[in-house]
Parts: structure tokens; C-alpha cells; sequence
């Protein structure tokens, strides 16, 4: 049985994975004036919820479901053109990993460090931690679909002073895709790794390697 209370856990922005020093892109956005306000800020996070957020909640959800970690983790180096982004998500699958084994150890994270001592992609590891604190593929794909968006809308609070209430409205907006994009990642997962979506968002990858080179920057993606 799913235990909401460890999906309460693994989704909260507070769990120390090392999410709160990345923008999700929106630093990039707001710079370019992509993003000037709440509006812009929900146009920006539902693109990025049904490309690279969907792509994520898959390669979670088949963590979750136990496909092959080898496989989900060279799938995620497949659908992650740019460099600096890929470089991102392992650092943020070291972080992820060092406060999964705290909070559920168990054999299968341990296995996947020592895979992986670079670190996996986040989303594997997530979906690995995901199925340690007992849950499934849909809940490991709510959590990563959840941070898609979170991640830019607490970002765009510090970028522009955007009212916080405006930006948790957001939030409770695009809700009902959230629930659209985990179920539609946890039935791919469940056919394997080959079936998992592949959708990306191009200026995404572009911006991130724009900013990666930025001399001053507030977050590191």
C-alpha cells in the first residue's frame, strides 16, 4: 500500500536533494523577458511540465517500476542534449541519493551509487527512492512532475519579487495537467524503458547552455 505520507515527504521542496539552487530555466526566462510575471511564469512552467517534465516523470516512474537503471540512466543521457543540463542532473542524482540512503536505506540505493559514483540522472534516482519509501510509478511521476514546475515558480519569487501567493496560484492551476503528465508517464513506464516519452523543449537546452557561461548567476541551472 502507498504510503502518502512518504510521498509527502520525497515531494517536499524542504527534502535536501539540492533543488532550491536550480531555477528549472526560469533565470534564463526572466533574463530574456520570457518571464515577467504570473502569467508568464504558468506559460513557461506548463511548457516545461509537458516536455522536459514529462520526459523526467517517465524515466521516475520506470525507476519506480524497477526497469534496468543502466538503461533509464542512458535513456536520460539520450533525451538530454545539452551538456550543462545533463551535468545538472547528476549533480542533483548525487545530492538526491545522499538524502534518499539517509531517509530509506536499502541494498537497491546502495547498488545504484556504486554504479554510478558520479551520480545518476535525478530522476532515477528519485524513482529508485520513490520505490524505497514504498511507493509506485505514479507517485515517483507526481514528484517529479510536482517539481517541473515548483522549482521555476519558487524562482521566479526571487528573480522578480513575484508575489508568493501569486505564484503558489500557479501552482494549484496547473494542477489538474500535473495529474495528466504522471499518468501518462507511469502507463509508459509500465510498457518499458523503450516506451518512456522522449519530448523536449529545445530553447530549454539552448538557454541552459547560455547560462551555464553566465559569469554571475543566482542559480546553477
Amino acid at each position: 500500500m502507498t504510503s502518502r505520507s512518504a510521498l509527502l515527504v520525497l515531494a517536499d521542496g524542504r527534502f535536501p536533494a539540492g533543488g532550491h539552487a536550480h531555477s528549472g530555466g526560469a533565470e534564463a526566462a526572466v533574463k530574456a523577458g520570457r518571464i515577467r510575471d504570473a502569467a508568464g511564469l504558468e506559460a513557461f512552467c506548463r511548457g516545461r511540465l509537458h516536455t522536459t517534465g514529462l520526459t523526467s516523470a517517465g524515466l521516475a516512474a520506470g525507476a519506480a517500476h524497477g526497469l534496468d537503471a543502466d538503461e533509464l540512466d542512458a535513456a536520460a543521457d539520450a533525451r538530454t542534449p545539452s551538456p550543462a543540463l545533463r551535468t545538472a542532473a547528476r549533480k542533483l542524482g548525487r545530492q538526491m541519493m545522499r538524502a534518499a540512503r539517509a531517509t530509506w536505506p536499502c541494498a537497491e540505493l546502495d547498488a545504484l551509487a556504486a554504479a554510478f559514483p558520479r551520480g545518476a540522472h535525478q530522476p532515477v534516482v528519485l524513482g529508485v527512492a520513490a520505490r524505497a519509501a514504498g511507493l509506485g510509478p505514479e507517485d515517483a511521476a507526481h514528484c517529479v512532475a510536482y517539481e517541473t514546475v515548483s522549482g521555476p515558480a519558487t524562482a521566479a519569487v526571487r528573480l522578480l519579487s513575484l508575489d508568493p501567493f501569486q505564484a503558489t496560484a500557479v501552482l494549484a492551476r496547473l494542477a489538474p495537467a500535473m495529474d495528466l503528465v504522471a499518468a501518462e508517464a507511469a502507463r509508459a513506464a509500465r510498457q518499458g524503458v523503450a516506451a518512456l516519452p522522449a519530448a523536449s523543449a529545445p530553447l530549454l537546452d539552448i538557454t541552459a547552455e547560455q547560462h551555464a557561461a553566465w559569469p554571475v548567476r543566482l542559480f546553477a541551472s
